[in-house]
């Protein structure tokens, strides 16, 4: 079949019936989780006004994947997807829910919102294996590349739209607000999700139901690394999550104290990022039926993602620094959906959720080791030396691999 480029390419998947349906709900659901992380980063500040704990919470949120990620990978390979989705998805309109009451009645404190993130972190982290794995569910091979890019697009739009509807409420309204818009958004994703037929192609090839929960771990890491070109495009994922990456999970800190904004700072830094990577996750799809040089692509995206966090702390004012962090999040972006298309279109349909595992493993725990040893020095050296030695480290490391 001839591939799609441009708008075609974007077009093709939204002729699923199934892919549009997950990708109208996934959106809604989406912009109220990012108003969520907005609203529980600002949170975490107003309680805490550390760095520390700035960290400690996104560390709380991301690094359960390292431990639960493949575990959800062996489940998602045995047992229909949607189910997974749909236990999850629900357990965390449960956290918003709680984030809501609490909040609203005065009762929430540190260690509340430790606790609820960490079991939000649990949830995803066993969660997001079935969902990356959907995707060759909603539509055929020749069209994943570009699915893999809207996804990300939906999902950078909503980080754009969700922070400055935050913004707005968190002025306006309060924290709680927030909390309950996320719980109502959820709504539209249950509904869409029960409604796929999934018939886009025939069901991947599933692990043997036999082989026990550690074998299979095993199948799937020795896959991994004895492929040719997965291990190394993990590793330089790895390396970039966490010397990069935990840029977004510092932006109240930077919002506060080094541009002297409150919460309507960060959401125009978060606002800003999300436009960014909108930006490149389109770009992206358009050039989905062209599969050359996605791995040069990856790691030129990588050292621009670099250069451009290095150029956010160096900026001197919230004007400077918003088209830095914009640049940064686009690279990201493009360097982050390159390498999961690649991974997409190599890996093996019984290993498929294993691999991803591994994936949405380094893609939340790396941020997590990142942010948390960042937090943590941000307190005694500043907000902005600790991320601009991880973008100098991460450009010193590709000189030295590509020499």
């Amino acid at each position: 079949m001839r591939q799609a480029r441009g708008v075609a390419a974007l077009r093709r998947p939204f002729a699923r019936r199934d892919f549009r349906r997950y990708t109208i709900g996934n959106a809604i659901s989406l912009v109220g989780t990012w108003i969520q992380r907005v609203a529980l980063g600002w949170l975490t500040w107003e309680l805490t006004g550390s760095g520390a704990w700035l960290g400690a919470v996104a560390f709380a949120d991301l690094f359960p994947a390292v431990v639960l990620g493949p575990i959800g990978g062996v489940v998602a390979d045995r047992v229909p997807r949607i189910a997974v989705i749909l236990v999850a998805q629900s357990l965390l309109a449960l956290q918003a829910v709680a984030l809501f009451v609490l909040t609203a009645g005065g009762w929430i404190d540190i260690w509340s919102v430790f606790g609820l993130a960490l079991f939000g972190g649990a949830v995803v982290g066993f969660n997001q294996p079935a969902r990356l794995a959907l995707a060759p569910s909603l539509v055929p091979r020749d069209d994943l590349p570009a699915a893999v890019a809207i996804n990300s697009a939906v999902f950078n739009l909503a980080r754009f739209i969700g922070p400055a509807i935050a913004g707005a409420l968190i002025v306006g309204v309060g924290l709680a607000v927030a909390f309950a818009v996320n719980a109502v958004s959820f709504c539209a994703f249950l509904i869409a999700l029960r409604g796929l037929a999934l018939d886009a192609e025939p069901a991947a090839p599933r692990a043997p139901q036999g082989q026990s929960l550690f074998a299979a771990l095993t199948d799937g890491v020795r896959y991994a690394a004895g492929h040719p070109g997965i291990g190394v495009l993990l590793a330089l994922m790895l390396t970039a999550s966490i010397l990069v990456r935990p840029v977004t999970e510092l932006l109240p800190g930077f919002a506060d104290t080094v541009f002297g904004g409150g919460a309507d700072a960060f959401a125009a830094l978060t606002a800003a990022f999300g436009v960014g990577a909108t930006v490149g996750a389109l770009a992206l799809a358009m050039r989905a039926g062209d599969r050359a040089g996605l791995a040069r692509l990856c790691v030129l995206a990588t050292a621009v993602s670099a250069a451009a966090a290095l150029g956010f702390t160096a900026a001197g004012s919230l004007t400077a620094a918003l088209p830095a962090i914009a640049l940064c999040g686009g690279a990201l972006v493009v360097s982050g959906v390159s390498g999961l298309t690649l991974l997409q279109l190599s890996v093996d349909g019984a290993m498929r959720a294993r691999v991803l595992s591994l994936y949405g493993l380094l893609f939340r725990g790396g941020p997590a080791v990142g942010a948390m040893a960042m937090g943590a020095a941000s307190d005694w050296v500043g907000m902005r030396w600790p991320l601009a030695a991880g973008a100098l480290a991460m450009l010193a490391l590709l000189l030295w691999a590509t020499a």
